[in-house]
């Protein structure tokens, strides 16, 4: 190998190592300045299990077991899109948002799942929680009492409605109160988050 060919690749080299440094310099670190709120979207709301619409109460004797006022169960499935807008990863290291049918609050989900998201990419979040016509009926005598009977309703023909119409996704789906938690290099954002998911 020649003098001239150890020059040339000698300057390749630092020039590739200069480059490298420029580029490594140039990546965004994260700062509360330049940390962009993710966007978050309702995907999809789904039932993942179907048992049915039932009631029974503590005076009836079952076959097996204790007495007791029993419902039938509701499993639902909530699918959020998050769009990370930012240079960097970011993580998602929590979550809580309130659920309702139509204008009556069911439930609150709270979540402790963590996940990165990659830098401009879009992540998927599923936050199950199972529902019960009993759990239901308690919520809507403490808190819905009186806009039911705005409607004209009772506990009754609101519960048998949504657990036999839920399927079709026959009516809206509300979400509410929501927090959704991030970080990234030590710098932390929460996000508000609200939406409906509708037929």
């Amino acid at each position: 190998m020649n003098k001239k060919t150890i020059v040339l690749l000698t300057a390749l080299i630092f020039g590739m190592g200069v480059m490298f440094v420029s580029c490594a310099g140039m990546q965004v670190k994260p700062t509360a300045a330049n940390f962009k709120a993710p966007k978050i979207e309702i995907e999809m709301i789904e039932v993942t299990e179907f048992d049915g619409y039932w009631y029974y109460s503590g005076k009836i004797k079952p076959t097996k077991g204790q007495a007791g006022n029993h419902g039938s169960p509701l499993p639902l499935a909530f699918t959020f899109n998050i769009t990370n807008p930012n240079s960097y990863p970011i993580l998602l290291d929590g979550y809580t948002f309130v659920f309702a049918f139509e204008d009556f609050e069911m439930n609150t989900i709270n979540g402790y799942d963590t996940q990165w998201i990659p830098a401009g990419k879009t992540n998927q979040l599923r936050a199950n929680k199972m529902l019960t016509t009993r759990g239901g009926l308690l919520k809507l005598g403490v808190t819905s009492g009186y806009k039911l009977k705005e409607k004209g309703m009772n506990m009754w023909q609101a519960m048998e409605k949504w657990w036999t119409t839920i399927g079709d996704m026959a009516f809206p789906i509300n979400i509410y109160e929501g927090t959704f938690s991030f970080s990234a290099n030590g710098v932390s954002k929460r996000v508000p988050f609200e939406g409906t998911y509708k037929p």
